[in-house]
């Protein structure tokens, strides 16, 4: 069984209210969050799904540049505010909700409203309800924007982003601590559909919604005099097509670099643009890689799903770790590790293999690791893949947790937005009382059998703070990171 890479979004990623589920499912309902990590098919952290050329369009004097398709519904709309002397299209809501998602079951009647429209939501006797942006294809029917009856104004789009800048510079001081973050983290900045990362000089956006392809270019033309960048590019999440309806092309700015190096906190990381997963590189897990090096000092570490080797550079480069061995099941973002520890003098040791059948390697070789970190895909993307997921979560920790010698430390992380983090407990304790020795042997009628080991849970962490949750959405906490010592 092999971990599928699908930090996004939700991330299928559509966020989502949270619906009921059927009376046999032991966990609680979750909304289906865009703007976590997330990749497509069964391979660890596979490519993008847009990096081919043939589909890529650049943007220059105004205008879009397509080599491939040239459909109406994506090209991109310049103007963002609606003119006030005409009328604006309008969705009826039929049950209250300040749910950012609507799903199409709550709407009802719709009047001259295409894809990707701003609409004017209306509820009850015709009292306006706010205004948000509509989709007739997706099950997101409407992605909510604003509340009140304020017609929006080129200044209210304009707000959104001033504020989710200061967020960032003012009040969090990310830019004292790394040229790499996320400026815009979707619903939690008042734009659903949409999610910003800043690499050095580029912008580099990942679209979940039609409307928010459609507004991406005149957003981040705005967002760059904000942040002093000089470009940027869009890409469209993996699920757009079945999602949105359509299959937009990548986009970006005239002499767009396709990679950058970043630095976060003194460490420097290669991001490459072109066929790489989401925005390029793993934000959320900032402060998580800065916590892990405390912990590494003289130690082995085993990193687990490494991608492009966050975690193990950090634990060899500032943890001052022994040795460090990183595990991915896919070669090209194994290159770009490999370039990261170069960058920074750090030897650590990358092997492409699939992260169980090394794991079950490791212990018939009865070998075991001082730090082990376990940061997988997003094994759940959609409520149809729950069960499955769950169970690769749970097989996944059990022998990783073989792997942690006695009194050492698991590291231990989940981006489905579709697992609470209650859930995700539970499957760790339960894994835990399976991970100790082989009691009995696996037969033809029944699985082996194992003993327990007890776990102490030293710290429980998420998200960067620049990944921000917010009340309306809680799906938006999708990050999951749990601290152990194993007995």
């Amino acid at each position: 069984m092999k971990p599928s890479r699908s930090r996004d979004s939700s991330n299928s990623r559509s966020g989502g209210p949270r619906k009921p589920q059927q009376k046999h499912s032991p966990r609680s309902p979750r909304g289906e969050y865009s703007g976590d990590r997330d990749q497509p098919g069964d391979r660890v952290r596979s490519e993008s799904e847009h990096s081919g050329s043939e589909n890529v369009w650049e943007h220059s004097s105004g205008r879009i540049h397509s080599q491939g398709q040239t459909s109406q519904q994506i090209e991109q709309r310049t103007v963002l505010a609606p003119d006030p002397r005409s009328a604006i299209p309008t969705v009826e809501l039929k049950s209250f909700t300040l749910h950012p998602l609507l799903y199409k079951k709550r709407l009802g009647k719709v009047e001259r409203a295409k894809p990707g429209d701003l609409v004017a939501v209306y509820q009850g006797q015709g009292q306006l309800f706010g205004y948000g942006i509509y989709n007739p294809r997706s099950e997101i029917g409407v992605r909510m924007l604003w509340h009140g009856d304020a017609l929006p104004t080129d200044e209210s789009w304009n707000a959104k982003l001033k504020s989710a800048v200061s967020l960032r510079h003012d009040l969090l001081r990310v830019p004292a601590q790394s040229n790499s973050y996320r400026l815009i983290h979707a619903e939690s900045d008042g734009l659903p559909g949409l999610v910003v990362d800043r690499f050095g000089d580029v912008l580099s956006a990942e679209a979940f919604s039609l409307g928010m392809y459609q507004r991406s270019v005149a957003l981040l033309e705005r967002l760059m005099p904000l942040t002093g960048t000089s470009h940027w590019m869009v890409r469209t999440s993996p699920q757009f097509l079945s999602q949105e309806g359509c299959d937009p092309p990548e986009l970006k700015s005239p002499e767009c670099p396709s990679q950058v190096v970043i630095q976060e906190s003194g460490v420097r990381f290669r991001v490459r643009f072109d066929g790489s997963h989401k925005t390029g590189f793993f934000c959320d897990q900032r402060e998580n890689r800065r916590k892990l090096a405390e912990f590494c000092e003289g130690r082995s570490v085993l990193d687990l799903c490494c991608y492009t080797g966050g975690f193990s550079v950090f634990a060899k480069s500032i943890g001052k770790a022994e040795d460090v061995t990183g595990i991915d099941l896919d070669e090209e973002p194994l290159k770009v590790a490999r370039e990261n520890a170069n960058l920074n003098q750090a030897r650590v040791k990358f092997v492409q293999a699939d992260a169980f059948s090394y794991m079950r390697e490791m212990i018939r070789n009865g070998r075991q690791f001082d730090v082990v970190v376990l940061d997988p895909p997003k094994l759940i993307r959609t409520r149809m893949e729950i069960d499955e997921g769950t169970k690769k979560h749970f097989a996944l920790n059990r022998l990783a947790m073989r792997l942690v010698k006695p009194g050492g430390l698991l590291l231990s992380c989940s981006c489905a937005g579709l697992l609470s983090e209650t859930e995700f407990m539970d499957l760790l304790i339960a894994a835990s009382r399976q991970s100790g020795d082989e009691l009995e042997p696996e037969t033809p009628t029944r699985p082996a059998r194992y003993g327990s080991r007890s776990m102490q849970i030293i710290a429980r962490t998420g998200a960067a703070a620049d990944h921000p949750v917010i009340s309306s959405c809680p799906e938006t906490e999708y990050l999951k990171a749990v601290w152990m010592v194993m007995s």
